[in-house]
């Protein structure tokens, strides 16, 4: 399956931004899906998962009750919805795929993924 993250861009502190993830040669249905991001510098971080055949849904500390993750399964799509968007957000954003139930350690894991998009630049700054 091949994933194409789209809808980055420049944000102002407290805004909000949605990012898509579209997938080809699969579907979502089939996948663990995750979001993570990576800053200038700095290595690779979880964002959120989703679970495939369930509402479940993990985030990172950094941006529970700030960030959504979600399916839009006739569209074939993941969205991230980020609202109050704050400088240190400001990263590469990267979907990814996982086949099979994984358990819930293995979805905060990237190393642990089979497919990945290629990412999306959001900037948080005034």
């Amino acid at each position: 399956v091949q994933l194409q993250a789209s809808g980055g861009g420049l944000v102002q502190p407290g805004g909000s931004l949605t990012l898509s993830c579209a997938a080809s040669g699969g579907t979502f249905s089939s996948y663990a899906v995750g979001w993570f991001r990576q800053a200038p510098g700095k290595e690779r971080d979880f964002v959120a998962a989703s679970r495939r055949g369930s509402s479940a849904t993990y985030y990172s500390n950094s941006v529970k009750g700030r960030f959504t993750i979600s399916r839009d399964s006739a569209k074939n799509m993941v969205y991230l919805q980020m609202n109050s968007l704050r400088p240190e957000d400001t990263a590469v954003y990267y979907c990814a795929a996982k086949a099979g139930h994984p358990i819930v350690s293995t979805m905060m894991n990237g190393n642990m993924y089979d497919y990945w998009g290629q990412g999306t630049l959001v900037t948080v700054s005034s």
